[in-house]
């Protein structure tokens, strides 16, 4: 069973989708392939930021993740969390016209994440349009 609103936490080395409800909550971790402990180093004239370039495989395997949801609110420490919106809309149009807003979090835990969330996405449906009801005929 999937939820229509999700968050997710992304770093560079995992990515954490919690799937949610007001009473009903669904955590699915993704993990990179990509060996953390590796380093590039700048050298003083080389050309390149000396930083490793990002795990597209990660990024996919995460956008998949978040298919079947209907809004995602994408948070985490780094710039993980740009690159992974910047890869879909890129890569992946249907997703990334899901992601609702994109916010800096440190690294809280579990129920920190979804909470913020939680008032988050409250605050987000009270901006929005209200819908006329139409009478019945």
């Amino acid at each position: 069973m999937h939820h229509f609103h999700a968050v997710l936490w992304i770093d560079h080395r995992e990515a954490k989708i919690y799937e949610f409800s007001p009473d009903d909550l669904q955590k699915f971790v993704i993990r990179s392939d990509s060996d953390p402990s590796r380093h590039l180093h700048h050298k003083s004239g080389s050309i390149g930021s000396g930083h490793a370039g990002e795990d597209k495989s990660f990024l996919a395997g995460v956008a998949k993740g978040l298919e079947s949801v209907g809004e995602v609110l994408v948070v985490g420490p780094g710039n993980a969390k740009t690159a992974f919106a910047d890869y879909v809309k890129s890569h992946d149009h249907a997703v990334a016209a899901k992601i609702v807003g994109v916010e800096t979090v440190d690294h809280p835990t579990d129920g920190q994440v979804v909470a913020f969330a939680r008032k988050y996405f409250i605050s987000k449906d009270r901006m929005q349009p209200q819908q006329a009801h139409s009478k019945p005929s």
